[in-house]
C-alpha cells in the first residue's frame, strides 16, 4: 500500500496522542487553572505551617516569661491542661505597689494587697463564686516564710493582723497562706496584678460598660465621671476599680460593691461574646495575662490558663455569685477603722466552698457602693407559700449574681 500523507486533522490527533502517552504510562495533562490552584494550596500550606511554628514559639516565650516572673508557692508544681479537673481554687491579688508604675498614683512606698478575691469553680462546672476579702479585714496570720522576689523578712504567727499587710512582709504567697488558714481551703493557684496590668488587661478585652447613678469625683484617684453609662478601659478602668472615696460611704466595703459592678459586667460581656468558647480569643487573653501578671508555677503553661478559663464556659450567669466576706466595723482602738469577720456567717460560706456546694443568695444585695439596676426576670411565678431555699445563704450577706445588673452609687 502506498504511503499516504496524513491530513491536518490526523496530524493534530496524532500530536495530541503523543503528548498524552509516555513511555511508562499515561500522564494527565495539567491545565493552567489546576497549576495555579496547586501553587495556591502549597503557599497556604507553607503559611499555615509557619503560623503554627510561630505560635508555638510565642507560647513557649510566654511560658518562659511566666516562669521568670513567677511566684514561689510551697508544693506548687507545673500542670498540664489534663490536670485541670475537680474544683478550681485560685486567689487573685491586686498589688498597690508604685514601683515601676510611672507617675500619677501617689507617693506611697508600702506594698499592700489592694484587692483579694478567691475564685472557686465547682467540679461539675455548673457554678462559680468570686469571694472578695476586705483589705482592712483583721484575721489571724499563720507563720510565713518570705515568698517575695527579692525575699522579704517573712513573719511568725500572730493572733491578729490586717490581711492586706501580709504581702508586704512575705509576698503574695503569704496572703494566700492567710486566706487558706481563714477558709480551710487548699488554694493551688495564685495570680498577682499591678496597676499597669489592670490597664493592659482592660485594653485587651476592649473595655467594660458600667453605669453610675450619680457623678463620681474622686480627688484621690482623679476619677471624674458623669452619671450614666460609660465604657471604661485603660487608666479609667483602673481608677474606677480603685475608687472608694467616690462611692458609698467611702469605705473599702463600698469599693468592693463598686468593683463588682465592673466585674459582673465584664463576665456578661465575655459570656455574650462567646469568648470562653473561642480558642483564639482565649489565647489572646491568656497572652495578655502572661505578660501583665505574676503567676504561680501551676499556671506557667499558657494552655493551662486557657483550660481554666474554659472551665467557666458552661456556667450560667445566675450561677456565678459575687460575694464579700461578711464583716463588721465599729471596732475599738487600736483597731478603729478596720473590720472583723462575722464568723457565724463567713464560716457558712467557707464550709460550702470546702464541700464544693453551690452558693445561693437569699436575695441580691449590692452593698453601699452600688444599687441593683436590673434584676433578671424570674423563670416562673414564685409561690408565696413555698418555704425558703434551705441551701440559701443567710440574709444580710452582701453579693449579687452575674446576671444582675448593678450601678455604682
Amino acid at each position: 500500500m502506498e504511503n499516504q500523507t496524513p491530513t491536518p486533522k490526523q496530524s493534530k490527533r496524532q500530536a495530541k496522542k503523543s503528548r498524552a502517552f509516555a513511555r511508562h504510562g499515561r500522564i494527565q495533562v495539567q491545565t493552567k487553572a489546576s497549576a495555579i490552584w496547586g501553587i495556591f494550596f502549597k503557599v497556604v500550606g507553607l503559611v499555615l505551617g509557619a503560623a503554627v511554628a510561630v505560635s508555638g514559639i510565642a507560647i513557649a516565650d510566654l511560658s518562659n516569661t511566666i516562669r521568670t516572673n513567677g511566684i514561689v508557692l510551697a508544693g506548687s508544681t507545673k500542670l498540664s491542661p489534663e490536670d485541670i479537673a475537680g474544683p478550681i481554687n485560685m486567689l487573685l491579688v491586686g498589688s498597690d505597689t508604685r514601683e515601676g508604675q510611672g507617675e500619677g498614683y501617689g507617693n506611697e512606698t508600702s506594698v499592700l494587697a489592694d484587692v483579694i478575691i478567691l475564685l472557686h469553680v465547682s467540679a461539675d462546672r455548673k457554678s462559680a463564686t468570686a469571694l472578695s476579702f476586705p483589705r482592712d479585714l483583721l484575721v489571724p496570720w499563720p507563720a510565713c516564710p518570705s515568698t517575695s522576689i527579692p525575699p522579704g523578712p517573712g513573719y511568725l504567727p500572730q493572733s491578729l493582723g490586717q490581711i492586706n499587710a501580709t504581702i508586704a512582709n512575705g509576698g503574695p504567697g503569704c496572703t494566700l497562706l492567710t486566706v487558706e488558714a481563714l477558709t480551710g481551703l487548699k488554694i493551688p493557684h495564685l495570680a498577682m496584678i499591678d496597676f499597669k496590668g489592670v490597664i493592659e488587661m482592660s485594653n485587651a478585652i476592649g473595655g467594660v460598660e458600667v453605669c453610675l447613678t450619680k457623678p463620681i469625683k474622686d480627688q484621690y484617684t482623679f476619677l471624674n465621671l458623669a452619671a450614666g453609662k460609660h465604657v471604661l478601659q485603660g487608666k479609667d478602668a483602673l481608677k474606677f476599680l480603685r475608687t472608694r472615696h467616690g462611692v458609698g460611704d467611702g469605705s473599702d466595703l463600698s469599693r468592693i460593691s463598686n468593683q463588682q459592678v465592673f466585674l459582673t459586667s465584664l463576665v456578661r460581656k465575655v459570656k455574650s461574646a462567646g469568648v470562653l468558647g473561642n480558642p483564639i480569643y482565649l489565647y489572646s487573653l491568656a497572652s495578655a495575662a502572661a505578660r501583665n501578671m505574676k503567676l504561680s508555677e501551676s499556671l506557667t503553661d499558657v494552655n493551662v490558663m486557657v483550660a481554666m478559663a474554659g472551665a467557666l464556659k458552661d456556667v450560667e450567669l445566675d450561677k456565678m455569685v459575687f460575694l464579700q466576706v461578711p464583716s463588721r466595723g465599729g471596732l475599738p482602738a487600736p483597731y478603729s477603722g478596720r473590720v472583723a469577720p462575722i464568723y457565724e456567717k463567713a464560716n457558712i460560706i467557707f464550709e460550702k466552698l470546702r464541700n464544693d456546694e453551690p452558693l445561693v443568695l437569699a436575695e441580691a444585695n449590692a452593698g453601699q457602693g452600688a444599687v441593683i439596676a436590673e434584676s433578671p426576670a424570674p423563670s416562673a411565678s414564685p409561690d408565696p407559700s413555698a418555704s425558703p431555699n434551705p441551701s440559701a445563704l443567710p440574709e444580710g450577706i452582701l453579693g449579687t449574681t452575674a446576671d444582675t445588673k448593678t450601678c455604682s452609687n
